[in-house]
């Protein structure tokens, strides 16, 4: 499902943001950049340990600030760690909020033109998906109005439940 916000684009799939291939993926990161479980666990096995190392160098980062590191064996060249979460793994709205609007700048001043999300805090952090789905596609919604490389957001989501969760809030933004 996708919808158009201007000239650009905000989509939804299902399926694994590892295989993504775009130009970015978010990982759901702690402040730290350390890679455990969930997506940061994936991206660090299908990418590998580079990536981690390289986090880790630019850490420890205040909550709800991102850095960006190159993609390892990932398809997309880069990986931005969102730090929705200190090492406690809790999350809560505001977190999720800055640290999506944190990666959506950072895309946009490194010229990036398509980035995937995974539904942040949702997993480790517990956060509600239909919550996240809110508070991640109005923050996308309203800063691609004004990106300037940036042009595609995709939120790839592991499950039916995620998928339907952010399925659902762009089609309220359709109307």
């Amino acid at each position: 499902m996708k919808i158009e916000v201007g000239e650009k684009i905000i989509e939804v799939i299902e399926g694994d943001i590892t295989e993504y291939d775009g130009e970015a993926v978010v990982n759901a990161a702690n402040n730290h950049f350390w890679m455990g479980g969930g997506v940061a666990g994936a991206i660090k096995r299908a990418g590998g340990k580079s990536i981690e190392d390289e986090a880790m160098r630019q850490g420890p980062k205040p909550v709800g600030e991102a850095v960006i590191t190159g993609g390892g064996n990932l398809k997309a060249k880069h990986v931005i760690h969102a730090a929705v979460m200190g090492q406690d793994l809790n999350t809560d709205s505001s977190k999720i909020f800055a640290a999506t609007m944190s990666s959506l700048r950072l895309a946009d001043l490194k010229g990036i033109k398509s980035i995937a999300f995974p539904a942040l805090g949702t997993g480790v952090g517990g956060f509600p998906l239909t919550e996240a789905a809110n508070i991640m596609v109005d923050c996308a919604a309203s800063y691609l109005q004004k990106a300037s490389s940036l042009k595609r957001v995709t939120f790839v989501l592991l499950g039916n439940e995620a998928y339907n969760a952010f399925s659902k809030k762009i089609s309220g933004l359709k109307k």
